[in-house]
């Protein structure tokens, strides 16, 4: 076994409690601490990269349990690209906290982050459904310090709804996986890959509840309608480096839906094959309309920001919902694009709030220090997020469209894609002429000078996204051979239980 797979768990996992426990009185050594950590991060990101390019899925079994029995990671081209994408938010998000003293406005923000990245670092390598449901607390425990942090009556409330809409999800994940024990008895997600198509009829009606509770968990979590109304709010509220980082959050649900009902639900699964087709597409387009109107009629730019938010996952999803290797790899593309757009957008939300007597209302104002810049950088980003050239959301966007072709849905998701693009550009630039255009009075006295660090960190955000339209040939094929993969489930499976092992575990 490779123990580097298990690395980018144990790395956050140790270093939070290090930060709590050793360097809580000293704000110097906690930046200093967290950044390592971020960076060393990111480095392993890199390496499981090219680990999981090499060939097959590769499988860790923690304490040399034999799988099923024991926990263990999986690592994949899928989960490589998730955790490199959770690393790079990680760092940007811990040197923007640090420039900016958002670390300094409430307690443990660098440990909280670290537990946060432990979280979704786990959830992209586990490979069993139960694990999957304790990664999910981990990260969703560690969001809510984040969201909550700087105190607030408003971020209060936020954090109340965000809290008990999650806790509703985490209840129904538990009765979805307690379904799918009772009808397989297993969670191991390569064994429940090899039961799922011998299931007997009165086991795969109950497995086939389980999976629709899952998707529900899934597309609460991806913030699908009408599932979504937790997401403006929670996100609105949150500090802008929280926001930043839980860009990646909703792409959890996107995953686990990729995951999960390609390698259980999928072409073997008998009569439970494809259970989630006939639901993601209708959801993901109307999510899709839901978010871009809301990007129209938004008041706050924060408000637009998170329904922009919305708006890219119902394109993800869409990409995802219509299950075949070429809209895999076209939502996979589209959602590191859309991650990375999603996060500088809202440190692009702090910029203007620090710089204008009016906040973040997108209204008339005096002009802003450094308004040229920060204007500058407002257009990258709603260009990259509402998919014009030529950044790579435009990419994304015809190859979600191209693998439409062949569905019997691809007009409406042609409209719905198109449209709502248009909406989208045209709610980017109202906001965007308000904002920095129609510049009303003397600028104000009053506002202290703002930082410089957090214009670097947005400027080294865009330059990602910059980079990742340079270089998308080779990333859409690493995306394409990612898809691939996913859509040959045998070789997971062979990696998590062995080849010899794979019929003996079928049910009788």
């Amino acid at each position: 076994m490779n123990h580097w797979i298990i690395a980018p768990i144990v790395l956050p996992a140790l270093v939070a409690p290090l930060i709590v426990l050793a360097l809580r009185y000293d704000l110097l050594l906690q930046r200093v601490a967290s950044l390592a950590a971020c960076a060393g991060l990111l480095g392993l990101a890199v390496g499981l990269i090219a680990m999981a390019g090499e060939g097959p899925p590769q499988a860790y079994l923690l304490g040399d349990w034999p799988a099923p029995f024991g926990i263990v990671l999986v690592l994949d081209r899928l989960s490589a690209m998730m955790v490199l994408l959770t690393a790079l938010l990680g760092l940007g998000v811990a040197g923007y906290a640090a420039g900016s003293g958002w670390d300094t406005r409430g307690r443990h923000f660098h440990a909280l982050l670290q537990f946060q990245l432990m979280g979704l670092c786990g959830a992209f390598l586990t490979g069993d459904l139960f694990n999957l449901f304790v990664f999910f607390e981990v990260l969703l425990i560690a969001s809510y310090g984040l969201m909550l942090h700087g105190g607030g009556a408003a971020r209060l409330k936020a954090g109340v709804h965000y809290i008990v809409a999650n806790l509703a999800g985490s209840t129904l994940f538990l009765f979805a996986v307690g379904a799918i024990y009772a009808a397989t008895g297993t969670l191991n997600m390569a064994d429940l890959a090899v039961k799922a198509g011998s299931a007997t009829a009165e086991n795969a009606d109950l497995l086939r509840v389980g999976g629709l509770l899952l998707l529900a968990v899934f597309a609460l979590k991806a913030a699908l309608v009408p599932l979504h109304f937790w997401l403006p709010t929670a996100y609105a509220a949150a500090p802008a480096p929280s926001a930043a980082l839980f860009a990646v959050m909703t792409k959890v649900g996107a995953y686990s839906v990729l995951r999960v009902y390609t390698l259980i639900f999928g072409a073997e699964a008998g009569s439970s094959a494809w259970l989630a087709a006939d639901w993601l597409i209708p959801a993901a387009l109307v999510t899709l309309a839901v978010g871009a109107v809301g990007v129209l009629g938004a008041r706050r730019l924060g408000a637009l920001v998170c329904f922009s938010v919305v708006a890219s996952m119902g394109t993800v999803m869409a990409g995802v919902g219509l299950f075949t290797e070429r809209s895999a790899a076209a939502a996979m593309f589209y959602m590191a694009h859309s991650t990375l757009a999603a996060a500088a957008l809202f440190l692009i939300v702090e910029l203007v709030s620090e710089r204008r007597t009016r906040g973040d209302r997108i209204a008339p104002a005096p002009q802003m220090r450094h308004g040229e810049l920060v204007g500058g950088f407002f257009m990258v980003a709603a260009i990259a997020m509402a998919g014009l050239p030529p950044l790579g959301g435009f990419l994304g966007k015809l190859m979600v469209l191209d693998a439409a072709r062949a569905d019997p849905a691809v007009w409406w998701i042609w409209a719905v894609v198109l449209t709502g693009s248009l909406v989208m550009v045209v709610g980017f630039a109202r906001a965007g002429s308000v904002l920095f255009w129609r510049v009303e009075g003397e600028p104000a006295e009053g506002l202290s000078k703002p930082a410089n660090a957090p214009l670097w960190a947005t400027g080294a955000a865009l330059a990602a996204l910059a980079a990742l339209t340079v270089w998308a040939g080779p990333v859409t094929g690493y995306m394409e051979a990612a898809a691939a993969q996913l859509h040959a489930p045998q070789d997971y499976v062979d990696a998590v239980l062995g080849a010899q092992t794979v019929a003996a575990r079928a049910l009788p």
